[in-house]
C-alpha cells in the first residue's frame, strides 16, 4: 500500500464515519473531504474545483428549477387527482403505480411525494383502505421508476459523470429503461400481493383529512377575555368535554405540576395535546388564543404590511421536517425566522414521544410535523424551501391556466432533446429552467429557495474523491482485497457482490457518497475481470438509488414514515423481500442487456 493510497483510504473512511454518524451535515462533510484532497496533493486545484463545473451538478440544478415549476403550477396535482376516480384497492394501487410511471423518471422524487401524499390519503380512505396499504408503495414505486431515465435521479447522473471522467463512454438518457421496466413489473406485483399482506392495517380509518392525521402539541394562552377565567381545569372539562389532555400550565416563569385544581388566570399558557380540530373546538370553547399568533414576530402589527396581512387570507399547513434538513436538532424558534413574516407555528406532532416542554426549547427531530398558520399567498414560496417539506394538500394554492401544460411541455422538449442527442443534458436543462422562468411558472424571487444548495455542495465536493480514489490506485487496492477474493468464480458473482456493497452502503450513508466511490471500484472490477464496465456501473447506480429497508435510508421514506404512522420495523418487513428482488433481477437480466464481454 503506497502513502497516496493510504491517504485516500483514510480520508474515505473518515468521510463515510462522518456520514453515518450524521456528526456534521453532508455537504459540509463534502466540502472537508474536498479541501483534504487538495491539501494532501492527491488532486490538483482543477480536479478540486472542477465539481463545481461538472455536468451532473449542472443538470441537477436545473432539474430543481424544473421540478419546481411543474409543481407550482399543479401539473402534478392535476395528475394526482385521477386516483380519485379508482373504486377498489387494487385498482387504486395500479393507477397509483401507473402515475408513478409516468411522472417520478423527469420530476424530483421528494416533490413527487410531497405532492402525492395527501392525495394519496384522502383518495385511500374513500375508498376504505387504509393509508398505510399505500403511503409505503409510493415511496418505493418513485424510487422505483427514479432509476428508468439518466435525469431520474441525482445517483444516476453522479455515475455517468464520474465514469465518463474515468473514460467511459457514457449513458443515453434510457439505457436503463429494459432493466427498469423488469424491476417496475416485479415490484409492482410483489407490493400488489405479498408486500400488500405484509403493509400494517393500523390506519385511522375515521381520519377525515391530512390537517388531522395526528395528535399535536401546542400552547394556548388564556387571555382577558377567555372562558375559563377563574375557572379549574377540573371545571373545565377538558379532558371529557373536548378530548384533550392538559400536560402543563406554566404561569410566568413556574411550571405547575399539578395544575388540575388551579383557577386559570390571565396569562396562564395551557401546554395541550390532541387532534386539530378537538384543540381548535377547545380554543373557541374557552376563548382561548394560540400562542403562535401572540407571539411577537418581525414588525409591528400596525404598520402597512401587518394591516396587508391580516386581511389576507390564511390557511393551515402542514410541515415536515425531512432527514437532511438544517433545521434538525435547532429548536422550533428556527423554523420560525425562516418562514415568512406574519406567519406562526402553532403546533407541533412527534411520533412515539409527548412533548411536556415549552415549544420555544423544542429541538427538531426527524419526522415532526408542524402546524403553520400564514397568508395563502406566501404557501408557493414555502413549498419551495428546501429545509422542510409541504404535506398539507389544502395548503397547496397553485396558479391554474396555460401553464401548468407549458411546464410539461418543457420538460418533455428537455427529455427528447437530450434523449435524441440534439444537445447535452446539462444544455438542455438550463435551456428549460430558463423557460420556466420565463413563463413565470416560478418566480424569480423564489428561484434559489427552489436549489437545494446543500446537495450541490455534496456533489461538487464529493467528485475530486472519484478522481482521487481513481487516480491513487485506491480503487485497483480495495478490489484485489475485496471483491477480488471471489473473482474466481466469475463475473456474475463478482457483479452481485458489488450490488450487495452498494446496497449496504447506500442504506447507510449518502447515495451520492456512495455511488462516488464504488464508480472508480466498478471500472476497477471491470478492468480486474476483463470486462465491459457497463455492467458493473448498471450495478451500482440500481442499488444506490433505490432504498428500501429502512426509513431514513431516502428522503421519501422518511416523508411517508411520518405521514402513515408507520413502524421502523414496517420497512424492514416490506423492503427486505423488495431489495432481494431487485438484487435476484439485477444479477440475471444486467448481462443480458449489457454483456460482460459484447
Amino acid at each position: 500500500m503506497t502513502l497516496q493510497i493510504a491517504l485516500v483510504l483514510g480520508i474515505a473512511a473518515v468521510a463515510m464515519y462522518l456520514f453515518i454518524s450524521e456528526r456534521l451535515r453532508m455537504d459540509v462533510v463534502a466540502l472537508l473531504v474536498l479541501l483534504a484532497l487538495a491539501l494532501t496533493g492527491l488532486v490538483t486545484p482543477g480536479e478540486a474545483l472542477s465539481g463545481f463545473s461538472n455536468d451532473a451538478t449542472i443538470t441537477v440544478a436545473a432539474m430543481f428549477i424544473l421540478a419546481a415549476g411543474i409543481e407550482n403550477t399543479g401539473a402534478l396535482s392535476a395528475v394526482g387527482r385521477l386516483l380519485a376516480k379508482s373504486r377498489s384497492p387494487t385498482v387504486f394501487l395500479l393507477l397509483l403505480f401507473g402515475l408513478l410511471a409516468l411522472v417520478a423518471p423527469f420530476v424530483n422524487n421528494t416533490a413527487v411525494v410531497a405532492v402525492f401524499i395527501p392525495i394519496v390519503i384522502n383518495a385511500s380512505m374513500n375508498i376504505g383502505m387504509p393509508p398505510t396499504k399505500a403511503l409505503i408503495p409510493l415511496s418505493y414505486v418513485s424510487q422505483m421508476t427514479g432509476v428508468w431515465t439518466l435525469i431520474g435521479t441525482s445517483t444516476n447522473l453522479i455515475v455517468n459523470s464520474v465514469a465518463k471522467d474515468l473514460g467511459f463512454r457514457g449513458f443515453s438518457m434510457f439505457e436503463f429503461l429494459p432493466l427498469g421496466l423488469i424491476c417496475w413489473v416485479a415490484g409492482c406485483i410483489y407490493l400488489l400481493t405479498l408486500g400488500r399482506w405484509m403493509l400494517p392495517t393500523q390506519g385511522d380509518l375515521d381520519l377525515p383529512a391530512t390537517q388531522e392525521s395526528g395528535h399535536y402539541v401546542t400552547e394556548l394562552v388564556v387571555g382577558e377575555d377567555s372562558g375559563g377565567l377563574g375557572q379549574t381545569l377540573e371545571e373545565a372539562d377538558i379532558t371529557h368535554k373536548y378530548k384533550v389532555y392538559v400536560l402543563q400550565l406554566w404561569r410566568g416563569a413556574e411550571r405547575m405540576w399539578w395544575p388540575k385544581s388551579e383557577k386559570l388566570q390571565q396569562g396562564d399558557v395551557l401546554l395541550v395535546r390532541g387532534r386539530w380540530p378537538r384543540l381548535e373546538k377547545l380554543r373557541e370553547g374557552l376563548g382561548l388564543h394560540f400562542q403562535g399568533e401572540v407571539r411577537p414576530r418581525g414588525r409591528a402589527p400596525d404598520d402597512e404590511e401587518g394591516e396587508q396581512a391580516e386581511r389576507d387570507k390564511q390557511v393551515m399547513v402542514e410541515v415536515m421536517i425531512p432527514s437532511n434538513s438544517p433545521l434538525l436538532s435547532r429548536s422550533i424558534q428556527a423554523v420560525d425566522r425562516r418562514l415568512p413574516r406574519h406567519n406562526s407555528i402553532l403546533g407541533i406532532q412527534r411520533r412515539g414521544q409527548v412533548i411536556r416542554e415549552h415549544l420555544d426549547g423544542v429541538r427538531l427531530r426527524v419526522g415532526d410535523i408542524l402546524l403553520v398558520l400564514m397568508r395563502e399567498g406566501e404557501v408557493g414560496r414555502l413549498r419551495n424551501n428546501n429545509s422542510i417539506i409541504v404535506l398539507s394538500e389544502r395548503a397547496a394554492p397553485l396558479p391554474q391556466g396555460w401553464r401548468a401544460p407549458f411546464a410539461l411541455a418543457v420538460m418533455a422538449a428537455v427529455v427528447a432533446s437530450a434523449a435524441l442527442g440534439l444537445v447535452s443534458i446539462s444544455i438542455a436543462a438550463l435551456a428549460g429552467a430558463v423557460a420556466m422562468v420565463l413563463a413565470r411558472c416560478i418566480d424569480v424571487d423564489n428561484l434559489y429557495d427552489a436549489i437545494d444548495g446543500r446537495i450541490l455542495l455534496m456533489m461538487a465536493g464529493l467528485l475530486p474523491l472519484g478522481t482521487a480514489v481513481n487516480n491513487s490506485g485506491a480503487a485497483q487496492f480495495i478490489v484485489d482485497h475485496t471483491i477480488g477474493l471471489v473473482s474466481g468464480y466469475g463475473p456474475h458473482v463478482v457483479l452481485a457482490v458489488l450490488y450487495l456493497i452498494a446496497l449496504l452502503l447506500s442504506e447507510m450513508m449518502s447515495h451520492a457518497a456512495a455511488a462516488v466511490l464504488l464508480t472508480p471500484i466498478a471500472m476497477s472490477v471491470a478492468r480486474l475481470m476483463s470486462a465491459d464496465p457497463t455492467p458493473f456501473l448498471i450495478a451500482v447506480m440500481f442499488s444506490a438509488s433505490t432504498s428500501f429497508l429502512t426509513p431514513v435510508g431516502y428522503q421519501t421514506n422518511t416523508m411517508v414514515y411520518s405521514a402513515g404512522g408507520y413502524r421502523f420495523a414496517d420497512f424492514l418487513k416490506v423492503g427486505t423481500p423488495l431489495n432481494l428482488i431487485f438484487w435476484i433481477a439485477g444479477v440475471v437480466f444486467i448481462p443480458m442487456f449489457w454483456p460482460f464481454n459484447p
